[in-house]
């Protein structure tokens, strides 16, 4: 049987049915009879599922398990505690940033040509915004750090084993070495640079409980986060996940032995497996390919021009930008023919989609996180891991556009809100 390394796959979101609808409604009914319970069971089912979106189309937009599950602890949450919460100055000071930044996208508007675009990116950071709350209030209700941890960790796990098994079965994405093709590995979360992006947020949370408590299946568990996120081949999440187990050993300096050496120990056995897919790209006959060298990159285009393209924009409407959610649409304005993706930076799309005022927005919500988190590191792993990813994620999001992707997103917004509330 021959071997494809790379299986080229093209995901359709499927409508909304029946028993879609089912599977939706029985996730939301679960989650919030257990948050009823105990508010720590919603919290530890919403960092189960936010890497497994099972999107579903419905009028225009979508559905996925996330939301149904965050709408089943909305639901079951202890409201009568809301105003003391919101009182205290970290999750105030992150909610106000999250209101700033929610108005600045709702202002495009105004320069917006696709304005039911503008109005679904609008929703999905009210979407992220409630991410914080709704599990700020949830963890703060009910402080189960065993239980959320497992299943955080439980999550993990699954995902790094559905991008794992791409290296036998075949991956969608590929890189080019010569003129042979290795696997891009990317499993549940779709793509490669999300998977990258969702494991930084993972090695910041192991490496950053591993330093506190440790754990002989945290470590190996944290070898794997970084075997796989060296078989994404994406140089930016490798970097930036680094990055972050060197900001938990920065911080726990007397346990930076036990936060890095398992990350350490997994990156060297991907490095050597990175090393191993390039020479045989470059040599197998089985993985040799005559039509994979050349420089079309599809319809996601490459990096330098779609800066290019965001940069034309923001100097043509360097106010309040082409309007959130429009970038993609309008590339052939900027000379693009034929590409429709977003810009490859969380700040150049911020200043192409709404100019200076969403851009500032951005900043000002990165910051306030960051202030939030600063003062508690000392308290929390929860707030430790959550400083560490918010680093590595500002850093990645130079040269990528992860908040796009809800799958990488949640999950961040998830443990800022445990670092705020623990």
């Amino acid at each position: 049987m021959h071997y494809a390394p790379v299986i080229d796959r093209f995901p359709i979101t499927p409508a909304l049915g029946p028993a879609s609808l089912a599977i939706f409604a029985g996730a939301f009914v679960a989650t919030a009879l257990a948050a009823l319970r105990r508010p720590a069971f919603g919290i530890a089912a919403l960092a189960f599922v936010t890497p497994f979106a099972f999107a579903h189309a419905i009028a225009g937009t979508t559905l996925t398990l996330p939301k149904a599950v965050l709408l089943g602890v909305a639901c079951a949450l202890p409201y009568r505690t809301l105003g003391a919460q919101l009182r205290t100055a970290p999750l105030r000071g992150v909610l106000a940033a999250f209101g700033v930044l929610i108005a600045a996208i709702a202002l495009t508007l105004l320069a917006a040509e696709h304005r039911a675009d503008t109005l679904r990116e609008t929703a999905k950071w009210i979407e992220y915004a409630a991410f914080v709350l709704v599990a700020a209030l949830g963890y703060r209700a009910d402080p189960d750090a065993p239980l959320v941890r497992r299943a955080f960790c439980a999550s993990i796990a699954i995902v790094c084993a559905s991008a794992l098994v791409q290296e036998a079965i075949g991956a969608p994405w590929g890189i080019v070495f010569g003129h042979g093709v290795a696997p891009r590995i990317a499993g549940a979360l779709g793509g490669p640079n999300q998977l990258a992006g969702y494991l930084e947020i993972a090695a910041a949370l192991l490496a950053a409980w591993n330093a506190k408590t440790p754990s002989r299946a945290r470590a190996l568990l944290l070898g794997v986060v970084a075997v796989t996120l060296l078989l994404t081949f994406s140089k930016a999440g490798i970097a930036a996940s680094a990055v972050a187990v060197a900001v938990v050993a920065w911080c726990e300096r007397a346990s930076a032995l036990r936060a890095a050496a398992p990350y350490l120990a997994g990156a060297a056995l991907g490095l050597a497996a990175d090393g191993g897919w390039i020479l045989a790209a470059k040599t197998l006959p089985a993985l040799r390919a005559t039509d994979v060298h050349g420089d079309y990159a599809g319809g996601v285009g490459h990096r330098a021009e779609l800066w290019r393209a965001a940069w034309f924009f923001f100097s043509r409407h360097p106010l309040l930008g082409i309007g959130a959610g429009n970038y993609e649409f309008e590339l052939a304005d900027a000379g693009l023919v034929g590409v429709r993706t977003h810009a490859n930076s969380w700040y150049l799309q911020a200043l192409a989609e709404g100019g200076i005022v969403l851009f500032g927005a951005t900043l000002a919500l990165i910051a306030a996180i960051v202030a939030a988190l600063r003062t508690r590191l000392q308290r929390s792993p929860w707030a430790l891991a959550a400083f560490a990813a918010t680093i590595a994620l500002v850093l990645h999001q130079t040269v990528d556009y992860l908040v796009f992707y809800p799958k990488v997103a949640e999950p961040w917004m998830l443990l800022i809100a445990l670092g705020i509330a623990a």
